[in-house]
């Protein structure tokens, strides 16, 4: 989709909306635990577009969790209108039970996914464990935190992003990757069921000598509590791209199909993609990029179909039950 079909979208769905009520109309974009701070901003930008363009008032409701937990918060009946998640795999679980259109990724720019990020890792200042890179965290004596993989998409990104690492070391290969990853959980403290909880046990219980993060997480940390942490860039990550959707059936059900669709184009607008590299995350624009270089430090990053051959085959063999990360559990616990 080319910038100016983009545009004459965004505005096609603000003229229809025009003939909605006057009055303010609830709204509910159902996300993953880090974006508070995004939404928070764009919410309020979107509302003050919106308002001009249509002369209606909206009264969002935000709902943020484990992004694995919010899919399946919205499979039982949460009346999300659109869900920003962690990763596609959850959009699709959506989409297989019909809420969300199974062609779900072509209706918006970039596979719908408007901004991207990264892993990285959020250390205490000084780094005191001498931590640069993946190898360095199974070091006897680190102690890591990472959200669980079963309920976080952030935790699924750490989890990919250091088995690629492990497997592009000379000789690496995926049973060796295996027991990479083996390593990092049978050294991490504390398994939160989402990324800001994760956070908050790393930064405000003092927990660990390491958090695996969100780029954008870590950067909200430092900027929070400046001169208590610093953040290192690994060698190699993976390129996390958490996609948008509209939950067709319930924005139908709530007369808000245009202002959703307006919504998740915003995203790619100018501001909005301001909004995204303001909040630490890496915005598709390249001009909106380019006045944030120094934001983003650049680094190898390989991506989920090319490293992996995609969510449903990263889920099928990772993340369900009896997958590939129950046995590293059941082998770390019998040790």
């Amino acid at each position: 989709m080319n910038l100016s079909k983009l545009k004459l979208g965004v505005l096609a769905a603000f003229i229809s909306a025009t003939a909605f009520s006057a009055s303010a109309k609830d709204f509910l974009n159902v996300s993953y635990d880090p974006t508070r701070e995004l939404y928070d901003n764009f919410n309020k930008d979107f509302s003050v577009y919106w308002k001009k363009t249509t002369g209606q008032d909206i009264n969002f409701k935000q709902s943020h969790g484990g992004s694995g937990k919010q899919a399946r918060a919205v499979i039982d009946g949460l009346d999300a209108d659109v869900v920003t998640l962690a990763l596609a795999a959850d959009i699709d679980e959506i989409a297989a039970r019909g809420l969300v259109a199974k062609d779900w990724q072509k209706k918006f720019p970039q596979n719908s996914t408007p901004y991207t990020s990264t892993i990285v890792f959020l250390v205490h200042k000084g780094n005191p464990k001498g931590i640069k890179d993946w190898g360095d965290l199974i070091k006897p004596g680190v102690d890591i935190i990472t959200p669980n993989p079963k309920t976080s998409g952030g935790a699924r990104w750490n989890y990919l992003a250091a088995w690629a690492w492990a497997k592009h070391q000379a000789g690496g290969n995926d049973t060796k990757a295996q027991e990479f990853v083996r390593q990092i959980y049978k050294q991490t403290k504390v398994l939160d069921s989402g990324a800001r909880g994760a956070t908050t046990t790393f930064a405000e219980r003092g927990i660990g000598d390491v958090l695996l993060a969100w780029e954008n997480e870590a950067h909200l940390a430092v900027r929070e509590q400046p001169g208590k942490f610093e953040i290192v860039t690994p060698s190699l990550s993976i390129l996390a791209e958490p996609p948008v959707a509209i939950v067709e059936k319930n924005a139908k059900k709530d007369g808000n199909e245009n202002l959703a669709k307006a919504y998740l184009n915003y995203l790619y607008s100018p501001a909005g993609q301001t909004i995204a590299a303001q909040n630490y995350y890496r915005p598709r624009n390249a001009a909106v990029l380019a006045k944030y270089k120094s934001v983003f430090k650049p680094l190898k990053l390989v991506t989920i179909d090319k490293e992996f051959g995609g969510w449903s085959k990263v889920q099928k063999k990772h993340f369900e039950n009896g997958g590939v990360f129950d046995q590293i559990v059941k082998t770390n616990n019998s040790k």
